[in-house]
């Protein structure tokens, strides 16, 4: 059985039954395992004392030790199960839990919700489990952005390039995806503590997700049946400060034809980025529902992508 057929039959059971919450009381989530480990080697290596090319080779070191790991262990465990349809079945439910379209789906309609009644305070309480700005004194609008913002880069980060890499490389490439993706999110940032520690790990995820972020795009532009996604994608996508988010972020404000991106504040800091389909009005509550059903709708059309991809798979 190919590995396309892998990640359908992972991605089933993800939308299917997602992380129970009961089991992550139980044993945590694989992500968190993953984090524990990056924590410790930050707190242990990351040390302010040393130069940068010190700093940046020791985490470059740690980033690949944990990568090359991680993928190594997965590729044990596929190795290690019988070729049997059982096998295949353990083997999908392995992946399933490093796809995350459910609980991304969850987390933003948590903020749609009291958005839509105008319970701004429960609303910001929501969009602060999922993104880094400071909600404090965000509005509706500004809250409607937040979440969109999130919603499409996460489908790109969380839904697409697992199941992109774990269509290629099988279990060891969805897990190589996901301990990268853990490490940019932990160490990849542009401040004087992770500049060079994280800038390997940084500089991969970008690599990683470079070919996934526009996939998601074009998936979000084929969702939407509007020859303006396409326009404002390709026209703005650029202008975004990450090299990949902007591709998803841009066909999401042309679908939607709403502003995203633009000014924000982060630890008190404001952060002045550019706009994305500037011209057009700021987000309003139900344009967060309107992006929840492309969001739904994108992810059935790359649901069938895959199965068409097995297909040929078990054809060949």
């Amino acid at each position: 059985m190919g590995f396309a057929l892998l990640m359908l039959c992972a991605w089933g059971i993800e939308v299917s039954f997602g992380w129970p919450d009961q089991l992550y009381r139980r044993i945590g989530h694989p992500v968190v395992w993953l984090g524990g480990v990056i924590h410790r080697l930050d707190r242990t290596l990351n040390r302010p004392e040393g130069t940068h090319a010190f700093r940046y080779a020791l985490g470059g070191i740690s980033t690949l030790l944990i990568v090359g790991g991680v993928a190594a262990l997965a590729c044990v465990i596929s190795r290690a199960l019988p070729q049997t349809f059982a096998g295949f079945l353990i083997e999908a439910a392995l992946a399933s839990p490093l796809i995350a379209s459910r609980s991304l789906y969850t987390h933003v309609a948590n903020v749609a919700r009291p958005l839509a009644i105008g319970d701004l305070g429960s609303a910001r309480q929501a969009v602060s489990m999922i993104v880094g700005r400071d909600p404090a004194h965000l509005e509706s609008e500004g809250l409607a952005r937040a979440a969109l913002e999130s919603l499409a880069e996460n489908m790109s980060d969380g839904v697409i390039a697992p199941v992109f890499w774990g269509s290629i490389f099988g279990l060891p490439g969805i897990a190589a995806y996901k301990a990268i993706n853990t490490l940019d999110s932990m160490i990849g940032h542009r401040t004087k503590k992770y500049a060079a520690f994280g800038g390997m790990a940084a500089r991969l995820d970008d690599l990683a997700n470079l070919v996934p972020a526009r996939l998601t795009g074009g998936l979000m532009c084929l969702a939407a049946i509007r020859w303006r996604a396409v326009k404002v994608m390709l026209r703005d996508a650029r202008r975004h400060r990450s090299p990949n988010a902007g591709w998803p972020e841009a066909a999401m404000a042309g679908a939607l034809d709403v502003r995203l991106s633009g000014p924000r504040a982060y630890e008190g800091q404001t952060s002045n980025e550019p706009w994305l389909n500037g011209v057009a009005r700021d987000p309003a509550p139900e344009d967060l529902t309107r992006g929840l059903a492309l969001y739904k709708t994108a992810c059935a059309v790359a649901l069938g992508t895959v199965a068409l991809m097995a297909l040929a798979e078990a054809l060949m």
